[in-house]
């Protein structure tokens, strides 16, 4: 449950199906994403920044992600691969969209903030595949403020303090 030493190439996969995207998202931000950015929770985004680098590290210094012969606990895997793949259709639409934050805050197949929820999801769910309990850890900790900031950015759409 605490992790084996060794390089992800599994974990490597989902650092690029995370980053690739939100890296063109810098060319195609919402407009008026900058005011939504300055309302942010700080204790949230303390918790987001926090969890993200330690996910990062989590994911890639542990090998118990790659792949092993095939058994029902595979299954973990294969759902947390569909929210990655649900997470990349769902840029995929934004970059389509109109770019602006009720697109990019939106609910995708009737999931919140998706595009907090869907790799959060993932990476949990890869964590439990992995048996490795500190990625589990992580990923609360990025979750809680990686969503709870998202959640608040929606609020704010919805309010109208855009």
């Amino acid at each position: 449950m605490l992790g084996h030493f060794g390089f992800s190439y599994v974990g490597c996969i989902y650092l690029l199906m995370l980053f690739i995207p939100n890296i063109l998202w810098t060319k195609y931000k919402p407009s008026g994403y900058n005011e939504v950015v300055s309302n942010e929770n700080k204790v949230l985004l303390a918790l987001e920044r926090i969890g993200q680098v330690l996910v990062t590290c989590m994911v890639v210094i542990f090998n118990d992600y790659n792949l092993k012969p095939f058994s029902l606990w595979n299954l973990w895997l294969i759902v947390s691969f569909i929210f990655m793949i649900m997470y990349e259709i769902n840029w995929i639409r934004y970059f389509n969209s109109k770019h602006s934050l009720k697109d990019f805050y939106g609910s995708f197949l009737a999931i919140p903030v998706p595009g907090a929820s869907l790799p959060v999801a993932a990476f949990m769910l890869l964590g439990i595949y992995g048996r490795v309990i500190w990625l589990i850890i992580s990923i609360i900790i990025l979750g809680i403020g990686h969503i709870g900031i998202q959640l608040q950015h929606l609020k704010e759409c919805r309010t109208g303090k855009l």
